[in-house]
C-alpha cells in the first residue's frame, strides 16, 4: 500500500519521478514551451506555480527554496527578475496552459505541449451606470414591493424615515375591505346561481318523473286492451265450436241411417 505518498508514480521508480519532474520544469522556465505527456504535464503544474509564487515573495527565503526546488541558481535569478519585473502581475494562479496534439505512436499516450502563461491581465471593467444599477438592485433585493416602489423613485430609504407610513396602512386596510366587499358580493352571486341551477335541476327532474309516469299509464292501457281482444277472440271461438257439434251430430245421425238402410235393402 502507498501510505502517505502523493501524486502519480509515472511508471518509475520514486528517485526517477522525481528527477523526471524536476527536469521537466527546468525546461519548462527555459524554454518556455515543452512537449510531454499529459500526466506529467498535469504532475509538474502545483511545482511550477510554487515556484512562482516564490518569485513573486521575492524574499531570500523564497529564493533558496526555489534553488533547492530546480537546481540552478542561474535559472532561478532570471525567473525572480522577470517576475519582479512585473511578467506575471495580476494573475492569482493559472500560470501554465496544456494543449493535447495527439496520441504517440507505441503506446497511445496522450502528447500535448505546455506553455508558461505570460499574457498580461485584462480584468473586465464595469461601467459607472452598470455598477450603480447592480448596487441598487443589491440594496433594493430586502424591500417589499411597494418600498422597492418608492425607492426606484428617487425616495431616500432609511432607518428612521419608514416609506410605508399610517396614511398609506389606512389605504392599504381600505383597499383589503374593497377587496373582502368584493369578494362577499362575487361570493353571493355564486350562491345564487347555485341555488338557481339546483330548482332548475329539481324541475327537470319532476318533469321527466311525470313522463315516465304518462308513458307508464299508456303502455298499461295498451295492454289492458289486449287482453280484452284475446278474451273476445276466445269467446268467439267457443260458441262457433258449440254452434258446429249440433251440426256435425246431425250429419252422423244421418250417415247411420242410410247405412241402415242400405243393409235392409241388401237383406231383401
Amino acid at each position: 500500500m502507498r501510505h502517505y505518498k502523493r501524486g502519480r508514480k509515472l511508471g518509475t521508480d520514486a528517485s526517477h519521478t522525481k528527477a523526471i519532474k524536476k527536469n521537466l520544469v527546468v525546461a519548462l522556465f527555459t524554454h518556455d514551451r515543452i512537449k510531454t505527456t499529459l500526466e506529467r504535464a498535469k504532475e509538474i503544474r502545483g511545482d511550477v506555480d510554487r515556484v512562482i509564487t516564490w518569485a513573486k515573495r521575492g524574499d531570500v527565503h523564497s529564493r533558496r527554496l526555489a534553488i533547492a526546488k530546480l537546481g540552478d541558481k542561474d535559472l532561478v535569478a532570471e525567473i525572480f527578475a522577470k517576475v519582479e519585473q512585473g511578467l506575471f502581475e495580476g494573475r492569482n494562479g493559472g500560470y501554465t496552459r496544456i494543449f493535447k496534439i495527439g496520441k504517440r505512436r507505441g503506446d497511445d499516450a496522450i502528447v500535448v505541449i505546455m506553455e508558461l502563461v505570460q499574457e498580461p491581465v485584462s480584468p473586465k471593467r464595469r461601467d459607472e451606470d452598470d455598477s450603480e444599477s447592480t448596487s441598487t438592485r443589491r440594496g433594493l433585493r430586502g424591500l417589499g414591493r411597494r418600498n422597492r416602489a418608492a425607492a426606484s423613485d428617487d425616495v431616500d430609504v432609511s432607518d428612521d424615515e419608514d416609506i410605508f407610513d399610517d396614511e398609506d396602512f389606512d389605504e392599504f386596510e381600505d383597499d383589503i375591505d374593497d377587496e373582502d366587499v368584493s369578494d362577499d358580493e362575487s361570493a353571493d352571486e355564486v350562491d345564487e346561481s347555485d341555488d338557481s341551477e339546483a330548482v332548475a335541476d329539481e324541475e327537470g327532474e319532476v318533469a321527466e318523473d311525470e313522463a315516465d309516469a304518462v308513458e307508464d299509464d299508456a303502455a298499461e292501457a295498451a295492454e289492458d286492451d289486449a287482453v280484452d281482444d284475446d278474451a273476445a277472440e276466445a269467446a268467439d271461438d267457443a260458441v262457433e265450436d258449440e254452434a258446429a257439434e249440433p251440426a256435425e251430430a246431425d250429419a252422423a245421425e244421418g250417415d247411420e241411417d242410410a247405412a241402415s238402410d242400405d243393409v235392409e235393402q241388401e237383406d231383401d
